[in-house]
């Protein structure tokens, strides 16, 4: 595990890929019944947006598929996760409640996805992006596999830029850093930097969701340069 300078000098140990893996393997036994609930709102809504869009999906981060059965029957989804475990669970899901638009699932990193470019109408990341060890490296990647026009929806932690949440945030993020987690490193300024350097994406919705107000569910756009033109 690589060791990261904040910008107050202090140093802190960073993710890597085998520790994401290993917090994921560890959850998946027990993840439907800490987080199905807590959750549920916010995973509704985010496949309510993804339903009204249609075609095709990828779910990055589909865990143990508690969100297969919420899809309309009419898209074909596409399922990637870095736990194997996570996605034993996923597949007995996908056997247990016979969802035949469910094109696959596969163990991938969603920083170096296996698919062509412009592949999917929807890329779908539920809690994702602050569990992988490069965020913009996995945002870039999902871009790249959306098709012109498709939709990138995300459920993601936004923590605080300053006062006391940020500085409760902080403190907390040792604690859970080895459950798979990160609670400061991901205020709204980040997503806003990320956007404002990649070429061809553009925010069409934020807005907050359950539990807490700690989380937002946020769609961007990728542009159709050519219908633009």
């Amino acid at each position: 595990m690589a060791e990261i300078i904040k910008l107050d000098g202090t140093q802190q140990l960073d993710f890597d890929r085998a520790t994401v893996e290993q917090a994921y393997d560890r959850w998946a036994p027990i993840y439907d019944l800490v987080f199905g609930g807590v959750f549920s709102k916010g995973r509704r809504a985010a496949i309510a947006a993804t339903n009204r869009i249609g075609g095709r999906v990828l779910e990055v981060g589909v865990g143990t598929g508690i969100s297969l059965p919420l899809y309309g029957p009419h898209l074909r989804i596409f399922g990637t996760d870095i736990s194997e475990a996570m996605l034993e669970k996923a597949k007995n899901r996908v056997a247990e409640f016979g969802l035949k638009n469910v094109e696959g699932l596969a163990v991938m990193d969603a920083e170096k996805l296996e698919f062509p470019d412009d592949s999917f109408d929807v890329v779908m990341a539920q809690y994702v992006v602050t569990a992988v060890p490069n965020p913009e490296a996995a945002l870039d990647e999902f871009a790249r596999v959306l098709r012109p026009s498709g939709e990138l929806i995300i459920l993601t932690r936004v923590s605080a830029d300053a006062g006391m949440r940020r500085f409760i945030e902080q403190r907390l993020q040792p604690v859970v850093r080895p459950l798979g987690f990160r609670t400061a490193e991901f205020a709204w300024s980040r997503y806003a930097k990320w956007l404002a350097g990649t070429k061809g994406m553009e925010l069409v919705e934020r807005r907050l969701v359950p539990p807490l107000g700690h989380f937002s569910l946020v769609r961007f756009r990728k542009i159709d340069i050519a219908a633009a033109a």
